[in-house]
């Protein structure tokens, strides 16, 4: 009596690329990657571009690297390509510490996160109107 394996019925196979030890906090790329879930890529690379943050050349070289996946490994049309799901999660945190004044010590945390990327194509939609 084992467990019936689960099938998976669908056909959408997901593009992912994950870039390790960003020099950055959590707190700082959270709304960064929200803001381009959903888009298409080269919408979410534009977008990239003309930000004001540090860290999104970091983001920007993680979609270029799953687009190349996309490309290469699963031979899918880059011009449908979405942002399916962006998340970052937490990894090390350097602790340094900074001399202060009677001999103590304050200290300073130096974050690293890490970003995953995952792309998928995009449906085509089937028009029910009669207008075109």
């Amino acid at each position: 009596m084992s467990k019936k394996k689960k099938i998976d019925n669908s056909k959408e196979k997901l593009v992912r690329s994950i870039n390790n030890n960003i020099r950055s906090s959590v707190r700082k790329l959270n709304p960064i990657l929200k803001g381009i879930v959903g888009k298409k890529v080269d919408i979410a690379i534009r977008d990239l571009q003309f930000s004001e943050k540090r860290i999104t050349k970091d983001i920007r070289k993680t979609i270029s690297s799953a687009v190349a996946n996309a490309e290469n490994n699963f031979q899918y049309d880059i011009d449908n390509l979405i942002v399916k799901e962006a998340y970052c999660g937490k990894k090390i945190t350097m602790k340094r510490f900074r001399a202060r004044a009677k001999g103590r010590a304050a200290s300073i945390l130096k974050p690293y996160s890490s970003v995953t990327i995952i792309l998928s194509e995009a449906k085509k939609m089937e028009s029910h109107g009669t207008k075109s």
